[in-house]
Order: structure tokens, then sequence, then C-alpha cells
């Protein structure tokens, strides 16, 4: 019998989400702009994936929240999105959208292996779901931080200069949310200390293999997922404005 899940799991899979809809929408946005054709092509099939897979945690959320996933996606402000300030960054230059890319698909390669373990059975047959396209995401992305961090002087800089940015809000990934440590006793999410030093092992060693020095420190005050940044209200406005312009009475 699946048990009932515990009256937090809604934030969590809002956070987990939110995260993935917010970077599919930033990764959509190099459509027509990527470096080589080829990879057009993979980086937009990339950011389907990502909305697919928001739509496996929303429908999940769903019951617990009451709301739909139309109702969740479009007709919510910035300060209700749970998503990680990560994902909300302008798309920047090519080394930022791979490097930013990179950096979230290695903490879905250590978190989604623990979400499948979960004792809430619907959350871990998503994760484990999610978790093997996500692999082929993390190997995409693996490719194009060696190839940029070891191809020329120039593309090694910006390499730097975005891992130097990133880093610190990609440690929000792993800032628990309220009553997480609840889930965490009861066996429903891992532990966030755990999922993190498995990050930095696995992102680690392939940014050093990369020629690249991931800098130390922690995630900086603010950068909490009740703090939705300044670059999401923005971004909402462009991919909300035609639902509401139609009403929440239109499906989408």
């Amino acid at each position: 019998m699946t048990r009932a899940p515990h009256p937090a799991l809604a934030a969590q899979l809002l956070a987990l989400a939110d995260d993935e809809l917010i970077l599919g929408h930033r990764d959509s946005e190099w459509c027509g702009h990527a470096p080589i054709l080829e990879e057009d092509i993979a980086f937009a099939n990339l950011a389907q994936d990502e909305l697919g897979h928001a739509a496996l945690w929303y429908e999940l959320a769903e019951p617990l929240l009451g709301r739909t996933t139309d109702a969740l996606i479009f007709w919510r402000g910035a300060t209700d999105y749970r998503c990680a300030q990560l994902v909300t960054l302008p798309k920047g230059d090519w080394a930022h959208a791979m490097l930013r890319q990179f950096l979230f698909d290695a903490a879905e390669a250590v978190r989604l292996p623990r979400l499948a373990a979960s004792a809430y059975a619907p959350l871990a047959e998503r994760a484990a779901k999610v978790r093997t396209e996500e692999l082929y995401h993390l190997r995409h992305t693996q490719a194009w931080v060696r190839r940029l961090g070891l191809g020329t002087a120039e593309s090694h800089r910006r390499m730097q200069i975005a891992l130097n940015t990133l880093w610190p809000y990609a440690l929000q990934l792993f800032v628990p949310l309220p009553d997480e440590a609840a889930l965490t006793a009861e066996g429903i999410v891992p532990d966030a200390a755990e999922v993190r030093a498995a990050w930095e092992a696995l992102a680690g060693e392939a940014l050093r293999g990369a020629g690249l020095a991931a800098p130390a420190g922690t995630a900086p005050a603010g950068l909490d997922r009740q703090t939705p940044g300044p670059h999401l209200p923005a971004l909402l406005d462009e991919m909300q404005s035609v639902a509401r312009l139609e009403g929440p009475e239109v499906g989408w």
C-alpha cells in the first residue's frame, strides 16, 4: 500500500518542478542561437526534456495543492515559485549556459537515485523515470565542459568566469526547505548535506578534468527558495503573457 504523503512534500515537489520548468525556459532561449546546428537541435531537445520532467512533478503535486498543473505554471507570481535562483539567471553566453546546465545535471545525477529509493512510491517511480533522461543530459553537458575548458585560452577563460559566477548559486540547490528534516527522517527525501557532498565530488572531478577550479564557499545569504531573485518576475511576465490574455479557464 502506498503511504500517505507527508504535508511538507508539496513544497519539495514544487521546488523540483519549478527548477525544471524555469531551466527549460532559459534553455529554450538558445533555440536558433547555439554555436553549431547539431547543438541547436540537441539543446532544444534538452530543454523539452526539462519541461516534461517539470510536468511529472507538477502532476504529483496537484492533489496535494488542489491546483492543476496549468494553474501552478501560469497563475502563480514570482514569490510563490520555489525554484533556485541558479535557473532564473539570464542565459548569458554559451559557457554560462553549458556550465549552468552541467551543475544542475550533476545535482540531478546524485539526487534522483536517492529519490528513486523514496519511501513514497509515487515519488520514487517518477524519480526513476526522470533519472534515465538526466543521465544523457549529464554526459552531454560534461563533454561540453571538457571541450570548452580544455579548448582555447578564450573558451577556458569564459568557462572559469561562468564557474566563479554560478557555483555559489548552484549551492542553493542543497539548501533545505522548511520541514525537510521531517521528510528525510521518514525516508521520503534524502539528506541535503549528503546530496551536496556527493554533488561536490562528482562535479569537482569533472571540473578538474576540464582544467577548471571551483571556488570555495557557501551559498550567499538570501539564496533561499522563498526569495525569487531579480530575474524571475520578468521571465514569468514573458512565459505567462499569452495564458493571462486568454484567462484561467483556457487549458494549456
